[in-house]
Formats: structure tokens, sequence, C-alpha cells
């Protein structure tokens, strides 16, 4: 299925220096993954729903409760720069925006 002289293209695009030895043993390791990989291709899913995860997982997420934080003035006075009661920061936008 792919032979020595594709692994050392492979790694001559990938900018891997590898022995031959190396090369020997990729050919083989990658032989088997693509011959897996065909095994796979001749499974009939046309009624399979595509998927992301083997198993159902489900984000544990808790409740965002908002509470103002009593010390406001602290918060700003830690600012670079401020104007009254906001955080100032530089503009980011062209004029012509």
């Amino acid at each position: 299925m792919i032979d020595k002289e594709q692994v050392h293209k492979v790694a001559l695009l990938a900018r891997l220096e590898l022995t031959s030895e190396e090369e020997e043993k990729f050919t083989t390791q990658l032989g088997s993954i693509l011959g897996y990989i065909e095994q796979l291709s001749e499974l009939d899913v046309t009624d399979v729903s595509p998927t992301t995860r083997a198993i159902d997982v489900s984000n544990v997420t808790r409740t965002d409760d908002l509470q103002p934080y009593p010390e406001r003035e602290a918060i700003l006075n830690g600012a670079p720069d401020r104007e009254e009661e906001f955080f100032k920061v530089p503009k980011i936008l062209n004029q012509d925006s």
C-alpha cells in the first residue's frame, strides 16, 4: 500500500530526517494504518448520523450568579487610564469605519 520511497518523500516534505531503519519502521506502521482505514471505508454508514464523539458527553456547568463588586473604585484606580467611571482604552478602529 505504501512503500519506503513514499515515506521518504513525506519525511522530506515534513522536514524530518529519518534513518533507513526509521523509514522501514514507518513504512510498516503507516501501511498498517492505511490498511485499517481501507477496512473502515468498506463499512456501510449511510444510516449513521455524523458525530464528534463515540460516547455522549455533556458539559457540567454551574450557574453564573452575577454579584456587584463592592470595591468598584479600587478597580478603577488600578486602571492605567480612566474617564469618570469607565476604563479608557486606545481607539482601535479607523475613522473611516
